[in-house]
């Protein structure tokens, strides 16, 4: 998100559900569409329309997981139903997750002959809540429901799904007093070290960070607020 005047974004979605994944009565609809002329521009794989319908339609939905990552912003997810297959995977790839009672996930494409690792889940949830449990998760395709996601730390915590948008802005409201380069380099440091190959990569990483971050407007602020017992204020600007 180029639009720096963004400070968190929230992510939920629309009816019951949080997102059910790719609605499989329109598999067939998909798969008979024609593709943008420039689709095959860069295929240099011999396969049949299927495959090439399928690998494309697959690229550009992958591509959200990697564009929320990539922006600058912390996303929470609000959770108030299922979040299923790629939807389960939306809620991964988020910074914080906020559920409702009714709130339930699950691996959708290991129940479809597909393979458990949809969109990027393979690599989010094993660090989100620890290897073994997501192997179980994602070997059975079974629900997991609010109450378990919360105790295994895959959600923040449970609140009244009416109460959604209030937790969301609430925590969202506590960011906004953060200097908004610091949580850009923050999210950014995170997503390093989940590929870091070393302890020394993010030792420089977090130090070429404090380093800038001490030398901004915004930190001087920050202290002289800290020490005049009041929260800071960082305008947009």
């Amino acid at each position: 998100m180029t639009n720096l005047d963004c400070r968190v974004v929230i992510l939920r979605g629309a009816g019951r559900a949080f997102c059910t994944g790719l609605d499989i009565s329109q598999v067939k609809y998909l798969i008979s569409r024609k593709l943008p002329e420039y689709h095959d521009k860069f295929d240099y794989l011999q396969s049949t329309d299927f495959l090439k319908r399928r690998r494309y339609y697959q690229y550009h939905m992958s591509q959200i997981i990697i564009k929320m990552r990539k922006l600058s912003q912390p996303i929470i997810a609000l959770i108030q139903g299922p979040a299923v297959g790629g939807g389960f995977t939306f809620t991964m790839a988020a910074d914080i997750r906020i559920a409702s009672k009714n709130a339930k996930f699950n691996v959708g494409a290991i129940n479809l002959a597909m393979s458990g690792g949809d969109l990027a889940g393979s690599y989010f949830l094993p660090r989100l809540i620890g290897i073994s449990r997501a192997i179980e998760i994602m070997y059975t395709g079974r629900f997991v429901n609010a109450e378990e996601a919360e105790k295994i730390g895959y959600v923040l915590k449970i609140v009244e799904e009416d109460k959604l948008l209030d937790a969301g802005l609430e925590l969202a409201g506590e960011m906004i007093n953060k200097s908004p380069l610091g949580l850009r380099m923050t999210k950014e440091a995170i997503n390093l070290s989940l590929n870091s190959p070393s302890l020394e990569t993010i030792i420089h990483l977090d130090n070429r960070a404090q380093i800038i971050g001490g030398a901004t407007k915004d930190m001087f602020k920050a202290l002289q607020s800290f020490m005049e017992k009041r929260k800071p204020n960082f305008p947009l600007k």
